[in-house]
């Protein structure tokens, strides 16, 4: 390696193009991370998530992104920010994780590919790795020192917390490792409460089949026995985060930073009454299954159906058009929606719909919301 570049350099150069810390791992095979993939997946508790479940040897394996490579240079960038207010509306509002509020992975790209451009100026081979399923980002982050696993499952950096997105540089640069972080969560459990579907089953274990946020990006019916807990969350879910004590840090260093590139709140009236194109033009950067707008209408329907603050004239006429949907599952989560905001007269004309999603749904006892 030419004594001109050093690892110093590199991470200078990262927090000067905004990245908040930096590390090194010697590229080898995550083994126990790949175990651990195997066995959970093997219990169920993936529920049916892919991403780097869907082949643990190449998700924790860095070698098989690039031949020679001998280094992990794993960056994290913060992306709490103050919420906006909302604004007084009568028409409901879907609340939106924070790290999807603004796209964080560009900007931590950037940081990132200000590394790659000197490691290329060097000679060396590099290639960027973010939000894929070609490396565990956690696992890679925990190797280079960056943090330690919360019992939340999240990667938690030294006073500062959760609230950071992770990427990884992967180069034929040969750098030293740094010491992997021995931090912990020590006795504090606030996370496991806190979470709406007690999802977190003990401490550094997720059943993925109860955890809300990933429900929103699964596919199918919407599981009945989590949509009144879905509350208003239209994408994303923050509660193990908001409860993690270390974040209160990361909080307080930002807390006079308002971003004024969020994007606009949800609201879910406009949600629904929107087109295919529309949606997809409008939210095409979330995670979507099969990219079909038709989730976004199934999860914009259960924060109907969870709000009190619907307006009832507006609602009723969105209600009747989505009962009259080709659509079974749609038309399901309609009734569902229609059943809590107690507009059952709308149901009459659907008693002999021949769908047995809606059957179902017609014949289920639902608490009223309003």
């Amino acid at each position: 390696m030419p004594s001109a570049l050093t690892a110093t350099e590199l991470r200078s150069t990262g927090i000067e193009h905004g990245l908040d810390s930096i590390g090194f791992a010697k590229v080898e095979a995550f083994t126990s991370t790949k175990n651990h993939l195997v066995e959970r997946k093997k219990q169920g508790l993936h529920g049916g998530m892919q991403f780097t479940y869907r082949n643990p040897e190449r998700s924790t394996d860095p070698s098989r992104t690039l031949e020679g490579a001998q280094t992990l240079v794993v960056g994290a960038r913060s992306y709490w920010r103050k919420r906006p207010e909302a604004e007084n509306s009568q028409e409901p509002v879907g609340r939106v994780a924070l790290y999807a509020l603004e796209d964080h992975y560009q900007q931590l790209r950037n940081g990132l590919e200000a590394i790659v451009q000197i490691l290329d100026h060097h000679g060396f081979n590099s290639r960027i790795l973010i939000d894929d399923n070609a490396l565990v980002d956690r696992e890679a982050a925990y190797r280079a020192g960056i943090g330690w696993y919360g019992k939340n499952t999240n990667l938690l950096l030294p006073d500062r917390g959760s609230w950071f997105v992770l990427g990884s540089v992967i180069t034929n640069a040969n750098f030293p490792p740094d010491i992997p972080n021995n931090g912990s969560c020590g006795t504090c459990e606030r996370c496991i409460p806190a979470c709406p579907t007690q999802a977190i089953t003990a401490p550094g274990v997720l059943d993925a089949n109860r955890c809300l946020a990933w429900l929103l990006q699964s596919e199918g019916q919407f599981p009945i026995e989590f949509r009144e807990a879905l509350g208003d969350r239209i994408y994303g879910c923050d509660d193990c985060q908001i409860s993690c004590p270390p974040n209160r840090r990361e909080e307080r260093m930002q807390e006079n930073f308002v971003s004024e590139s969020f994007s606009a709140p949800v609201l879910i009236h406009e949600m629904l009454e929107m087109s295919d194109e529309e949606l997809m033009q409008k939210y095409g950067r979330w995670y979507i299954p099969r990219r079909d707008p038709r989730y976004l209408r199934r999860n914009a329907l259960v924060v109907l159906g969870n709000t009190s603050r619907a307006s009832s004239r507006r609602a009723r006429k969105i209600l009747e058009q989505y009962l009259e949907s080709d659509d079974n599952m749609i038309r399901s989560h309609a009734v569902w929606a229609a059943k809590r905001l107690k507009f059952e007269g709308l149901l009459e004309k659907l008693k002999d719909d021949p769908s047995p999603l809606v059957q179902e749904e017609l014949h289920r006892k639902v608490t009223g919301n309003k």
